[in-house]
């Protein structure tokens, strides 16, 4: 199964409010797992970087002056994602500012159907804790060291860390397979051979085996019958 964990930053944050998108990040699973393939872009959002942002991302006008708009990139980018699902941190966020992105240049918008949101996820699994990507980092031991400031790929990689976590851990099609292996393996090591049922009367030899015991007992519940 093919997902996209996806990632933006922006110059704000609404779209409605005319704030665009300046990075957009992408890293590739196969089953749940990243294989390398990644889409990274700098965008020139055509208009100021809000200090407030800037402190964020750390990425200024003068270093988008040059890159290109959402529009020389949107092809590229929609071949990347395909119609493969979207793995987003807060999905609402970052799906409106890249429908608005889309929308703006004439393309159809992304159904909010193909995101899954890993903030419901992680709300669901630790209720009432800390929701952000640091925080969920924290808690799965995923190594933070080189992030100083937001950046759309690194948070997406470390997202597609933080999702496997969310999703059961490493490989746990195999953690599944391997119990299975192991349950059928004591089932064969329990095996017997056949063997005919005996008859259950006793035979005469049996009976006075018992009564021989019987006999040897005081007050048998066995002679009040």
């Amino acid at each position: 199964m093919r997902e996209i964990v996806l990632d933006t930053e922006t110059t704000g944050l609404d779209p409605l409010h005319g704030h665009r998108v300046v990075e957009i990040g992408c890293v590739e699973l196969h089953n749940h797992i990243a294989t390398g393939e990644h889409f990274h872009v700098y965008l020139n959002p055509e208009r100021d970087m809000p200090t407030e942002a800037a402190m964020v991302h750390g990425l200024t006008e003068e270093f988008l002056a040059d890159k290109p708009v959402f529009a020389e990139k949107v092809d590229d980018f929609l071949g990347f994602i395909g119609d493969a699902p979207l793995v987003i941190h807060n999905a609402t966020f970052d799906m409106n500012f890249i429908n608005a992105e889309l929308t703006r240049t004439g393309f159809r918008r992304l159904p909010m159907e193909r995101a899954i949101d890993t903030v419901a996820m992680a709300r669901k699994m630790f209720p009432g804790a800390p929701a952000s990507l640091d925080a969920l980092c924290k808690r799965f031991g995923v190594d933070l060291s080189g992030r100083e400031l937001h950046g759309a790929l690194l948070d997406a990689r470390l997202l597609a860390e933080v999702y496997l976590e969310l999703r059961g851990g490493r490989q746990p099609d195999l953690a599944i397979a391997e119990t299975e292996e192991i349950m059928l393996a004591e089932v064969k090591e329990r095996a017997r051979e056949f063997r005919s049922p005996r008859a259950h009367a006793p035979s005469k030899e049996e009976i006075a085996a018992h009564e021989a015991f019987l006999a040897t007992l005081q007050e048998a519940l066995w002679k009040r019958a």
